[in-house]
């Protein structure tokens, strides 16, 4: 069929199954499990993703398409957002096959839930400082250590794991990428209440857990450059995000701020047209990595751009939905409120502005790095993080 075709099939899929009645948060969980599974039955659930591992083997053109028609909808897959866009894609490009067949169809059915264990207290922007360790034992390794602000680390199955297997190499050198089982024993986690009242990150704590060589993604000590993979995925993922969301319900969108406003004040008008130039100019933006990176060029450091600019295009919406809507925008009870209170962690998760613009700098415009003393000295020797 032609794209108009598939566009108008995937609406008609979306309007008889999106759920549109309430529901306990308790019950979420498996009611987004039972959408994710019928969502992949149907064909559009990893719709570029390859065949043989569970997806539609489709194009960019028909994922744009099923975007365009699910933009109305308010979708329950966050719980699956950080499989589908950070650790299956991993996978996908990083693992074996026999991980591929293992994890990529049940993560695009939504029977497993999947999270990322990157930051540690003592290593966030600066990841590679990490201090979780990974010691051989035979088959296995046994992992002890700490991350912390881990998404949806309470509902997961499995969880995409970088550690240290060397400290007698530079920091960057040390590191190794496994596939973790979030029920093992020895594995606990902690949710952290933000001032949102939820808790939407968790603190993850390893205790000689082991995990079975066959869950390493990539070779020994070549954990760096498989976290980078993620951590491309990671940006170009939050970057199509546009904003807060570009769902119908969302408080903070254009089209919610409008209705809420309903003004033909022309300064008010001006910064909705601004809103509005921002969103659709990082859309485009986002859809021309895609392109690219379907075609097989590899987007680099520009992904870091486009996550800069969301975040930037985030805190300016809740800026300027505080100042046009007023007080009642800040009522706690708000789903308004709720979205403003989010914004400022568009700033740090996947990387923190400043990062970004050190990447950017470097990697995208050719400016001089910033100095580093560290490139070149035995992680053990090193004065970071929570590290004595």
């Amino acid at each position: 069929m032609n794209l108009d075709e598939y566009r108008r099939a995937a609406g008609e899929w979306l309007r008889e199954n999106v759920p549109t009645d309430d529901y306990p948060e308790a019950d979420a969980i498996a009611r987004a499990k039972e959408f994710m599974a019928k969502l992949h039955d149907a064909g559009y659930s990893g719709i570029t993703w390859a065949k043989q591992w569970g997806g539609q083997g489709l194009t960019q053109a028909e994922d744009r398409a099923f975007a365009e028609a699910a933009r109305d909808y308010t979708l329950p897959t966050y719980v699956f957002s950080i499989g589908l866009g950070m650790t299956g894609p991993t996978i996908a490009d990083r693992g074996t096959d026999a991980q591929r067949e293992r994890f990529l169809r049940p993560l695009l059915r939504g029977e497993e839930i999947w999270c990322q264990l990157f930051s540690e207290p003592g290593a966030g922007s600066d990841v590679a400082s990490l201090q979780t360790r990974a010691v051989p034992d035979g088959d296995h390794w046994v992992i002890n250590g700490q991350k912390v602000w881990t998404s949806v680390a309470h509902h997961a199955d499995w969880g995409l794991l970088l550690t240290r297997t060397d400290v007698d190499v530079p920091k960057h050198k040390g590191l190794t990428m496994f596939v973790v089982d979030m029920h093992h024993p020895g594995v606990t986690v902690r949710p952290l209440r933000d001032m949102s009242g939820k808790a939407n990150f968790n603190e993850v704590f390893f205790d000689n857990v082991t995990i079975p060589d066959e869950h390493r993604v990539g070779e020994v000590n070549d954990g760096w450059s498989v976290a980078v993979t993620t951590l491309l995925h990671e940006r170009l993922s939050i970057s199509a995000g546009v904003g807060m969301g570009g769902q119908k319900d969302n408080p903070a969108s254009l089209e919610a701020l409008r209705r809420v406003l309903d003004t033909d004040d022309p300064l008010v008008r001006d910064e909705l047209v601004e809103l509005h130039i921002r969103s659709r100019a990082l859309a485009l933006f986002n859809q021309r990595l895609a392109q690219e990176t379907k075609a097989g060029i590899f987007p680099g450091a520009r992904g870091s751009a486009a996550k800069l600019l969301l975040a930037e295009l985030t805190l300016y919406q809740a800026d300027l939905a505080t100042r046009l809507v007023g007080p009642e925008a800040v009522l706690a009870d708000q789903p308004l409120a709720r979205a403003i209170s989010m914004a400022p962690g568009m700033a740090l998760g996947g990387g923190t502005n400043e990062i970004m613009r050190n990447i950017v700098g470097d990697r995208v415009l050719g400016l001089p790095p910033e100095p580093r003393v560290d490139k070149t000295v035995p992680f053990k020797d090193l004065k970071v993080g929570t590290q004595a």
